[in-house]
C-alpha cells in the first residue's frame, strides 16, 4: 500500500510518500480501507516534534472508510462497516490500523468525505459547547478563526445553543463564511483590535468565554474580553505555544477561568465517543450542521495540504484522498 511517513521532524518536506506493507490487525484492532482522512493542525504539531510519538511515524488522525478485517477479541465493528476515527495516527494511507473500540459507525446519509471533515473538528466543538463551558440561552461567546475547519462547526453549534457568537478572522472573505455560519458580529482582526471590538459590541461587558484556537498570538487580548468570571477555553496553538502565565494576572482582570481542554479527555469513554459522535451525524444527516470542505488532495500531495494549512489558505477543511 502507500502510505506518508514522517521519518524526522520538520517542515512540510519530510512528509514522504512511500511504499509500506498493508499491516495486520492485532487483538483489539482493525484494518480499515482509508477512503478520505482529514487534516488537522495537530497532525503539524505531531511533524514538527510539538507532540511527541516515536519516528518514524504515519500522521493523521482522522479518516473515514470501510473495516476490512478484525483481529482477535473484536465485537464492536465488523468487516465491511462504515467508520470513522478521530484520534490517534495513521491515517496518512490507504489502509490503517486503529483501536476497534474508537471506531465510530458512520450512519447513511453522512458520506465518507463528510465523516472525514467533521468528525475531529466537529466533535471538538461539541465538547467545547455542551461540556467545556456549557452555553446557555443568551451567553456571549467570542470564537477565534470563526471561518476555520472547527470555528464554523463551532459557531453553527453554538447558535443550536442559543449564544451570542463574536468570531474573528483575517479577511472579508471569510466573514462572510462566518456570518453565513450564523456569527452575529465579524471581526477583522486584521484590521482593528478584537478585544476593544468586543468590548464595544457588549457595551463594555465582555462575553461569558473565549473559545481560543490560535495561541500565543491572542491569549492576553483573549483574556481581556472577558465578563468577570469568565472563560478562557484555550484549545490550540497555531500561532505557537502560550508562554508561561501569572496567575496573579487572572485575579486582576476579573477572578477569570483559564482551561485547556483536549478531545482524548473529553471521550474518555466509548459511550461518550459514541455519543458526541451520533449527534454530530445526526445533524449533518438532518442538514442542521453544514461542513465546509476547502480543498481535497490526492494522499501524496500531504505536503501541499499542510503548507495550506500552516499558512491560513484554507476556509474549511482539508482532506487527503487515497
Amino acid at each position: 500500500m502507500k502510505a506518508v511517513i514522517v521519518r524526522e521532524h520538520g517542515g512540510p518536506e519530510v512528509l514522504r510518500f512511500e511504499e509500506t506493507p498493508v499491516p495486520k490487525p492485532g487483538p483489539g484492532e482493525a484494518l480499515v480501507r482509508v477512503e478520505a482522512a482529514g487534516v488537522n493542525f495537530i497532525d503539524i504539531y505531531y511533524r514538527k516534534g510539538l507532540y511527541s510519538t516515536a519516528l518514524p511515524f504515519t500522521p493523521g488522525a482522522e479518516a473515514a472508510g470501510v473495516v476490512e478485517e478484525v483481529g482477535p477479541g473484536v465485537d464492536a465493528v465488523q468487516p465491511g462497516m462504515r467508520v470513522a476515527w478521530a484520534m490517534g495516527l495513521g491515517a496518512y494511507a490507504e489502509y490503517a490500523l486503529h483501536s476497534a473500540d474508537r471506531l465510530v459507525p458512520v450512519p447513511d446519509g453522512v458520506s465518507p468525505k463528510q465523516a472525514a471533515a467533521a468528525l475531529l473538528q466537529g466533535m471538538t466543538a461539541h465538547y467545547l459547547v455542551r461540556s467545556t463551558y456549557k452555553l446557555r440561552e443568551g451567553d456571549r461567546c467570542l470564537v477565534h478563526a470563526a471561518a476555520g475547519g472547527v470555528g464554523l462547526l463551532l459557531v453553527q453549534i453554538a447558535k443550536k445553543q442559543g449564544a451570542t457568537v463574536y468570531g474573528t478572522v483575517s479577511t472579508e472573505e471569510k466573514a462572510k463564511l462566518a456570518r453565513e455560519a450564523g456569527a452575529d458580529h465579524v471581526i477583522l482582526y486584521s484590521e482593528e483590535d478584537f478585544a476593544g471590538r468586543v468590548r464595544e459590541l457588549t457595551g463594555g461587558e465582555g462575553v461569558d468565554v473565549v473559545y481560543d484556537s490560535v495561541g500565543a498570538a491572542t491569549f492576553e487580548r483573549s483574556l481581556d474580553c472577558l465578563r468577570p468570571r469568565g472563560t478562557l477555553v484555550l484549545f490550540g496553538q497555531s500561532s505557537g505555544p502560550v508562554p508561561p502565565v501569572d496567575l496573579q494576572v487572572l485575579n486582576a482582570k476579573g477572578s477569570l477561568y483559564v482551561t485547556r481542554p483536549s478531545l482524548s479527555h473529553y471521550t474518555l469513554t466509548r459511550a461518550e465517543l459514541l455519543e458526541r459522535a451520533a449527534d454530530l451525524f445526526a445533524w449533518l444527516a438532518d442538514g442542521s450542521l453544514k461542513v465546509r470542505i476547502d480543498t481535497e488532495l490526492p494522499l501524496a500531495e500531504a505536503a501541499t495540504a499542510h503548507r495550506l494549512l500552516e499558512g491560513r489558505k484554507t476556509a474549511g477543511k482539508v482532506l487527503l484522498i487515497p
